[in-house]
């Protein structure tokens, strides 16, 4: 019985631990676009939010007469004024209605005064849920380690197909995934977008029983490669330098975002017990599917390991190679990721039963050159490739 009472009493646990770090009274967080009319309404705060966000669009001359460090100044105070404001503590909901302008205020209060690195903290309000929520929900899931031998991604096809939510979003991906134009293979901006609107909108027992199904054989592996399209919305004529690509993701407010939150959420960490600094593997699973749809849409290298990446290299970096190859190796080498991914398709969790708290660090921020850390290749029981079967392609068609 005490088992039973702590199980439903560890997610209120974490409502309250987040309560208290919020820094609002009773816990509770504006989005930006609220916490934006708000500030708008009284005139203080609205001459420091619009003295920011001069200074985030670099145009000293237009508020001020002061240049230099006069014109600094004048930026660090009015973010000073702003922290004791609702709108330094905003925050945006992935898939919001105004998700977009909610990020773009969430960006301006702090991407250019702190330098020119990926910021780390991201700007999505926690969701404070954990895999066995989820696994309490999917009928595809099941409890114990995977055994069969059947095709488990075509059983996540097949139970997204008997989803209205799920088989209605995934059609509306497939046609701009796989339709052809007289310039590209397809539209890759809407093939993006819909993507987008999948893994937002799918409950994740459905799409996340598609993207990290478990796998004994190449053909199931292929399949979960093959869910995001990947002719379409993932691979290109040539691969990008990475820091390149991600230069190009910073330039784009949900791709930024969705960016930080992956590395807020998937962040190794060797001393916890998950490998992961939040010691929580939903947050990250659904930061790693909140990319699918953006520049930086990763997907699986290969059908033998559980080894993920962008379509890019490190080729042509110069004297930023190592830089290059520790954002790259986030992805490859991620054994956070790689255990969530694990632990998803095999039915297991974190410890459940027992509060773990996050591992702590010195300080709230970091740069990405001290955050990106080369974790080291992992092996995984996950996926035992089969030598016997050809890789076989997923069929695009919503009925399987």
């Amino acid at each position: 019985m005490f088992l039973v009472l702590l199980y439903f009493a560890l997610p209120l646990v974490d409502v309250l631990l987040s309560a208290e770090v919020s820094g609002l009274p009773g816990g509770d967080r504006l989005d930006c676009v609220k916490a934006s009319d708000q500030c708008l309404k009284e005139q203080s705060c609205s001459t420091k939010f619009r003295t920011l966000r001069q200074c985030v669009a670099g145009k000293e001359s237009n508020f001020s007469r002061a240049t230099g460090l006069e014109a600094k100044d004048e930026c660090r105070s009015a973010m000073e004024a702003l922290k004791q404001k609702s709108l330094y503590n905003c925050r945006c909901k992935r898939g919001m209605k105004k998700e977009k302008n909610c990020l773009r205020i969430y960006w301006s209060m702090y991407q250019s005064l702190q330098g020119n690195d990926l910021l780390e903290d991201s700007p999505y309000e926690p969701v404070n849920s954990r895999l066995s929520d989820i696994f309490r929900l999917a009928p595809i899931v099941s409890v114990e380690p995977v055994l069969s031998k059947g095709n488990n991604c075509l059983d996540a096809a097949k139970a997204c197909n008997l989803n209205d939510t799920c088989k209605r979003f995934r059609s509306a991906y497939i046609t701009p995934c796989t339709s052809s134009t007289s310039n590209e293979i397809c539209n890759k901006r809407k093939c993006h977008k819909a993507l987008r609107l999948f893994f937002d909108k799918v409950p994740p027992k459905h799409s996340y029983g598609m993207l990290f199904c478990s796998c004994r054989d190449v053909a199931c592996t292929e399949r979960r490669r093959q869910t995001i399209v990947p002719v379409c919305s993932y691979e290109d004529r040539e691969k990008p330098n990475c820091l390149n690509l991600q230069e190009s993701c910073k330039k784009n407010y949900i791709c930024r975002s969705r960016l930080a939150d992956f590395f807020t959420n998937c962040q190794p960490e060797s001393r916890s017990v998950s490998s992961c600094l939040k010691e929580n593997y939903a947050d990250c699973l659904l930061a790693y599917s909140g990319l699918i749809g953006t520049v930086m849409t990763p997907n699986y290298i290969d059908s033998s390991s559980l080894s993920v990446a962008p379509w890019c290299d490190c080729s042509n970096s110069g004297n930023d190679i190592d830089e290059c190859m520790k954002f790259l190796n986030f992805f490859q080498d991620n054994i956070c990721l790689k255990n969530a991914i694990q632990a998803f398709g095999n039915g297991t969790d974190v410890n459940v039963w027992q509060p773990i708290l996050p591992v702590q660090t010195t300080t709230a921020t970091t740069t990405t050159a001290s955050r990106l850390k080369n974790t080291g290749s992992e092996t995984t029981n996950n996926e035992i490739p089969s030598h016997n079967d050809s890789p076989a392609c997923a069929n695009l068609q919503v009925r399987e």
